[in-house]
C-alpha cells in the first residue's frame, strides 16, 4: 500500500461558503490584495462575495484586476509590488486557472521584494504570503494545488513553478460561480480537467490515494463531457456541480502526480496558435490514450471502464469537443518548437512508456506537418481521424 499524503489546504465548500466562513480570513491579517481578471469574477458574483466577507471582518483590501489568460510574469510582478506598497498580509485569488496561478506568483513576489520578474523561477525562495483561492471555473484545479503556470511576455513561453509555499492556505469551493461560464469555456475547462486527471492517473507516480481521487474525477468529468458533446449546450446546476468538484478531484491527482507530455506540447499550440489551454492539451489525447493502452493497460482499461466507453469512442468524443482549427507547421518550425525539449521535462519522463523529444517531433509531424507528398486537402494532419472539418 502507498498511503503517503500531503495536502496542506483548508477547503470550505458549498453554496455561499465565502460569506458563511468569512471569519477564517481574520487569521491571515487585516490587509490583503485581491488578484483577478477584468470581468469574470464580477460577472459570477465571486468578487462581490469576497469584498463583502472582507468588509464584514474589518479587513482592508485593494484589487488588481489586470490578469489575462495565460498570466504574464510582468503583471504578477507589478501586482506583487502593489501588495507590498499596500502592506498586504495575504493574497486572495479569484477566477479560473489564470488568476489563481497569478495569485500564487503575486504571493511570492510580495514576500521577496528583491525579486526581478525572472527570479520567480529561482529555486532559492522559501516564502510567500498566505494564499486564499476562490475558483470560478470547472477546469484547472488550481484551488487545491501548488503549480503556477506563467508566461514570459518577452518570449511568449509558458513555464511553471511549484513550491510548497504556493499551496493555498484556504480554498472556498462554491460551484455557483461556474454557472455563468458560456458553452465554449465550459468545454475547454472540462477538457483541461480531464487532461489533468488522465495524465496524472496514468503516471508512474500515481499511488493509491491519487488513484482514488482520479477515479472519482474521471467519473464526474466524463459525465459532464458526454453531456456537452451530445447536447451542445450548457449543463444545469447539478451537472455544473459535478464538473466543478470533478475538477478539484482531478486537481488533487495533479498535485501528486503532475502532468504528462500533452501539457508541455499543448503550450506550443497556445503560445503560437492561440488554442485555449484545455483544448491545446487534448489535441494530443489520442496519442496519449494509445500510449496508455500500450504501456499502462490496466490503468487505461480501468479509466475507460469508469467512463463506460472504449478507446475509439473516447477519441471521437475528445476530438470533436477539441475541434481544432486548421493548423499547419513546416518541419523546420516543428524542430524549432521542440528545441525546448532537448532536456526532457519531468512531464515526459513520467508519461506512459516515457517520452522523448524525438517522440514530440514525430507527433507534431504526424498531426500538423505540411506534407511533401499526398497532402491533406485541409493542409494539416490530425491524429483524430474522426474530426469533421
Amino acid at each position: 500500500m502507498d498511503f503517503n499524503f500531503f495536502l496542506p489546504i483548508n477547503v470550505k465548500s458549498g453554496k455561499n461558503c465565502v460569506r458563511e466562513n468569512s471569519a477564517l480570513l481574520r487569521s491571515f491579517g487585516d490587509r490583503c490584495i485581491i488578484v483577478t481578471g477584468s470581468t469574470s469574477a464580477k460577472k459570477c458574483g465571486a468578487l462581490d462575495d469576497a469584498a463583502d466577507a472582507l468588509k464584514k471582518e474589518g479587513i482592508s483590501f485593494t484589487v488588481y484586476d489586470k490578469i489575462t489568460e495565460n498570466p504574464r510574469i510582468d503583471h504578477c510582478h507589478e501586482a506583487g509590488k502593489l501588495a507590498r506598497d499596500f502592506g498586504a498580509h495575504f493574497v486572495i485569488g479569484i477566477g479560473g486557472g489564470s488568476p489563481l496561478d497569478a495569485a500564487k506568483a503575486v504571493a511570492v513576489y510580495a514576500a521577496n521584494p528583491d525579486f526581478a520578474p525572472l527570479d520567480i523561477y529561482s529555486p532559492d525562495h522559501q516564502k510567500a504570503l498566505p494564499i486564499v483561492a476562490i475558483g470560478t471555473t470547472a477546469g484547472t484545479g488550481s484551488e487545491v494545488g501548488r503549480v503556477s503556470v506563467l508566461t514570459n511576455p518577452d518570449t511568449g513561453r509558458k513555464k511553471s513553478i511549484s513550491p510548497n509555499d504556493c499551496y493555498p492556505s484556504l480554498t472556498f469551493a462554491d460551484p455557483k460561480y461556474t454557472y455563468s461560464m458560456p458553452y465554449s469555456v465550459t468545454v475547454s475547462t472540462a477538457l483541461d480537467a480531464l487532461s489533468h486527471v488522465l495524465e496524472g492517473y496514468m503516471s508512474v507516480k500515481c499511488g493509491d490515494l491519487p488513484t482514488l481521487f482520479g477515479e472519482k474525477a474521471i467519473s464526474l468529468i466524463w459525465e459532464g463531457l458526454s453531456f456537452l458533446h451530445k447536447e451542445k449546450t450548457v449543463p444545469d446546476g447539478a451537472l455544473r456541480e459535478k464538473l466543478y468538484y470533478g475538477s478539484l478531484y482531478a486537481g488533487i491527482t495533479l498535485a501528486y502526480c503532475g502532468t504528462a507530455f500533452p501539457h508541455p506540447m499543448g503550450y506550443i499550440l497556445t503560445e503560437n496558435y492561440g488554442i485555449p489551454h484545455g483544448k491545446a492539451c487534448t489535441a494530443f489525447m489520442g496519442e496519449f490514450i494509445d500510449r496508455a493502452a500500450l504501456f499502462t493497460p490496466e490503468k487505461a482499461e480501468k479509466a475507460l471502464s469508469i467512463m463506460g466507453t472504449d478507446i475509439d469512442a473516447f477519441k471521437k468524443v475528445i476530438a470533436e469537443l477539441t475541434d481544432l482549427p486548421e493548423i499547419t507547421m513546416t518541419e523546420e518550425e516543428i524542430e524549432k518548437y521542440c528545441e525546448r525539449f532537448d532536456t526532457a521535462p519531468a512531464n515526459f519522463k513520467f508519461s506512459p512508456g516515457s517520452f522523448t523529444k524525438e517522440d514530440a517531433v514525430r507527433v507534431f509531424n504526424a498531426q500538423f506537418a505540411i506534407r511533401r507528398t499526398s497532402p491533406s486537402p485541409f493542409g494539416c494532419h490530425l491524429s483524430f481521424q474522426e474530426r469533421q472539418d
